[in-house]
């Protein structure tokens, strides 16, 4: 069982090792990152959406945007498509579970907001077909993905790939990169006063 440990601790290190080699991965981060600010100081938000344990990210990452990550600051514009129980059944009951995100976009989504879709997989179709409704309103899309980035990758204006194949292995590099994507969120809005903001420090 200590073997079980040390070696899933080396690949999950191993694929963080990737990412962090990749140089395409950081400016792709630091694009979505400038374009997720931008869209926050003329009025628009963060929509996040995923399935699974890329739901749970969506509502963690949104947490972190409206609450705080590290620093106290102001909240910032940011909703998971996640989380309402009585959307998302009825747009599942009534319609299908492929337009659970697609609905939600085109009720809330705004020219110049940001969608934020997760997937390990790349082709959850409900992330496909809300990548599509984002074109249709103007909104900006930004696709953290695995394995080759499958077919929300093409429709993602911003498209980060973990180069891994293993569920866990990507999810674990999701939530990094999710971290450090709100860290440089909150640079690009505030600017230089952020680093005069009061640090929170955990007890």
């Amino acid at each position: 069982m200590q073997e079980l440990i040390t070696k899933q601790l080396d690949r999950s290190l191993a694929t963080l090792a990737r990412v962090r080699a990749e140089e395409a991965i950081h400016t792709t981060l630091l694009n979505a990152a400038k374009a997720i600010a931008a869209s926050m100081k003329t009025g628009g938000k963060l929509l996040v959406a995923g399935n699974g344990g890329s739901a749970a990210d969506a509502q963690h990452i949104v947490a972190e945007f409206v609450a705080r990550l590290n620093t106290n600051r102001p909240a910032l514009p940011a909703i998971a498509l996640t989380t309402d129980t009585s959307i998302l059944t009825a747009i599942g009951n009534d319609f299908s579970y492929d337009t659970v995100f697609e609905r939600q976009i085109e009720a809330l989504g705004n020219p110049g907001d940001v969608f934020l879709g997760i997937s390990t997989s790349g082709n959850a179709r409900n992330l496909v077909r809300a990548m599509e409704m984002c074109r249709q309103k103007g909104v900006q899309t930004f696709g953290l993905l695995g394995n080759q980035g499958g077919a929300v990758a093409p429709l993602s204006d911003f498209a980060v790939i973990v180069p891994s194949n293993i569920t866990m292995h990507i999810q674990e590099s999701h939530l990094a990169l999710e971290h450090i994507l709100c860290l440089l969120v909150e640079r690009f809005y505030f600017g230089e006063d952020f680093d005069n903001l009061p640090k929170y420090l955990a007890e």
